[in-house]
């Protein structure tokens, strides 16, 4: 890896709220932005800077290979202060991780991921078994995906959407057992989701706001942004 900027220390960065902007083409709702309000933080995965300089955040890191990156956006960063780490094509991890990782490393707590879908599948499922990697057990995760909200519970999480949307709730890593929700059309009460199943798909809100509760286990929350009467 080259990096050509001294990155921030991470002793300067503890116990805040980061954004990450991704690559591909989304227009996520106000409510995004609001969930963005107190981010002292802003990284960049490759092209995710497009995103962030559409949105005028100001962008402090910029991670990734930069083979989809304009040029000229990256230059204008830099300029204006951004730090800049340059990974080999050739890599076993993909853009959005590392900069998962370098949030991680900066000492967040919270971390809003903001982007498109990006066209492709694989690239969206890997970002959300990255999510819920065991080594992010420590932070709160919710990630806003073109017209989708992907949460990460572990213990407790509360859910804010319209009535009628629909959600999934998929257990990952393993069973989701004790799971109990409050606010949901089909409620679950002190149940286990086993991963393999889509017992947890197609539920939808009946409020503004769902609880999900976890005994034991991950589960992703999946919003799809699609609502039923």
């Amino acid at each position: 890896m080259f990096v050509d900027t001294v990155s921030v220390d991470a002793s300067v960065v503890r116990e805040c709220h980061i954004a990450v902007f991704t690559g591909g083409e989304g227009s996520p709702p106000i409510a995004v932005k609001q969930a963005l309000g107190d981010a002292s933080v802003v990284i960049a995965a490759d092209s995710g800077l497009h995103l962030a300089v559409e949105w005028e955040q100001f962008v402090h890191h910029v991670v990734g290979d930069m083979d989809s990156v304009n040029p000229a956006l990256l230059a204008q960063a830099r300029s204006l202060g951004a730090t800049v780490q340059i990974h080999p094509k050739a890599k076993d991890r993909t853009d959005f991780e590392l900069a998962l990782d370098e949030a991680h490393r900066l000492g967040a707590t919270k971390i809003t991921v903001v982007g498109g879908e990006g066209g492709r599948l694989d690239h969206l499922f890997g970002a959300a078994c990255v999510l819920a990697a065991d080594r992010f057990a420590d932070l709160s995760l919710q990630a806003f995906m073109g017209r989708s909200t992907l949460t990460v519970v572990r213990s407790h999480a509360v859910l804010s959407g319209m009535v009628g949307e629909m959600v999934g709730l998929f257990a990952l890593h393993g069973p989701a057992t004790g799971v109990t929700t409050r606010g949901l059309a089909f409620a679950l009460n002190d149940e286990a989701l086993t991963p393999g199943s889509s017992r947890g798909v197609s539920n939808r809100f009946v409020q503004a706001q769902a609880q999900v509760r976890v005994g034991d286990g991950v589960l992703l929350s999946v919003q799809s942004g699609v609502t039923e009467p």
